[in-house]
């Protein structure tokens, strides 16, 4: 069969019809890989804050290839030259930009493999898809390495104003329904040019800049850091590293025969092998899920109870403050549960935690996004602004939390 016949356009629910612009493109979709992205969530455990944010990695992988597709052509309008060479390199690089997220897009990298990023992951991913496409792949890699000579692409790829941003605040406020975190990308990548090989806005783009600055922060706070999201996602994190430690411990736990691996093993960014890599595809929010159901009839309390607590949502409570936790209050906590079930305060621990979040919308410090004046002066956005006070969204903001159990366990 003639492979370009099967090129598609496919329906996006943001955007409208998304067209896979080319052979190499659309069979780097069409592989295991990364179809593997349509069972991973994009947004972890926050369905159980917001319903509708059931959306995928695929999802957003998609959106960013079709928004990196536009920057591009605005680009050329305005006069910067840009290959189909490198077109591709940049399309591939977004669009493969998270394939090496683990089931629910955060929960592997702190649990179950050590010391190895997602990003690190994708990385792996690529060179793999390198090899298996004849070397294809080699200029995304290296735009996605930051190692390419035009600066500005991995502006695009990976920045404060970059593809992976706008579709992702975009794509989440719409699935989740906070519509604060809405911005206009069209609008935002129709302000951009290139200046001395940086991407920087048109000053007429300003507002649009801060309404992105704005939703950021907003999105962060209402979203990405909700409280009962973080407890979620931090009780998720203790399920698996209590089962992989069972697991070392000889202990025999139900579960997929790629996720049985990653709790058999320690896995760290060293002994990612080309087979661990094939098992790690093979891992997705599916493994997860199942391993809890058969989990929750465990006979160790700390893994039966955080399994049940997650699958039927009666998390822990969760307090934020803006100090931090006391060690006499977090110990009392633990103590309290200790003596109500006979545990030791190992166990008691992965129900008694504290922890921090911290929200920095903008940072002045690097890979700030720049203005470009009528007459060629390059500003910082931040300085630029006299409808709000950007600097004061550059301060990263800290908060402290408290989980512990609600009163019937």
């Amino acid at each position: 069969m003639n492979s370009k016949k099967k090129l598609k356009i496919v329906n996006d629910p943001i955007y409208g019809f998304i067209t896979i612009p080319g052979t190499l493109i659309f069979q780097l979709i069409e592989h295991p890989y990364f179809q593997r992205l349509r069972r991973i969530s994009q947004m972890g455990m926050s369905y159980l804050v917001y319903p509708g944010a059931h959306h995928t990695r695929f999802h957003h992988a998609m959106g960013a290839m079709y928004l990196m597709q536009k920057a591009v052509q605005v680009l050329r309008i305005k006069g910067v030259t840009i290959s189909e060479e490198e077109e591709e390199g940049l399309l591939i690089a977004i669009l493969l930009h998270d394939i090496g997220h683990g089931p629910f897009s955060h929960a592997m990298e702190h649990s179950i493999v050590e010391n190895i990023s997602h990003e690190q992951i994708s990385l792996l991913f690529m060179r793999e898809l390198n090899t298996k496409f004849n070397n294809r792949l080699t200029l995304a890699i290296t735009i996605f390495e930051n190692k390419y000579d035009r600066n500005f692409f991995h502006q695009l790829l990976s920045g404060q104003l970059d593809m992976d941003r706008l579709d992702y605040l975009r794509r989440d406020s719409f699935y989740t329904g906070v519509s604060e975190g809405s911005v206009n990308s069209e609008r935002l990548i129709t302000m951009l040019n290139v200046h001395d090989d940086d991407l920087v806005v048109e000053e007429k783009g300003i507002y649009s800049v801060e309404k992105f600055i704005i939703a950021r922060r907003l999105m962060y706070w209402q979203v990405y850091l909700h409280k009962t999201g973080i407890v979620a996602e931090q009780l998720l994190l203790r399920v698996l590293k209590r089962a992989k430690e069972l697991t070392q411990q000889g202990y025999k736990l139900p579960a997929s025969s790629a996720l049985s691996f990653f709790l058999k093993n320690a896995i760290t960014e060293t002994s990612f092998t080309e087979d661990v890599l094939n098992t790690f595809s093979k891992l997705d929010d599916y493994d997860i899920i199942s391993a809890m159901k058969s989990w929750v009839t465990s006979e160790d309390f700390v893994l039966r109870n955080s399994s049940e607590m997650l699958l039927n949502r009666n998390l822990l409570k969760v307090k934020l403050k803006k100090k931090p936790i006391s060690e006499e209050l977090l110990l009392k906590k633990k103590q309290r549960l200790m003596k109500r079930h006979n545990i030791s305060e190992h166990e008691a621990s992965y129900f008694v935690f504290t922890g921090t979040i911290s929200n920095q919308a903008y940072r002045m410090d690097k890979d700030t996004i720049n203005l470009i004046t009528k007459t060629g002066k390059i500003v910082d956005v931040a300085k630029a602004s006299d409808q709000l006070n950007l600097e004061a969204l550059s301060k990263n903001v800290v908060k402290y939390y408290l989980c512990y159990p609600k009163s019937k366990y």
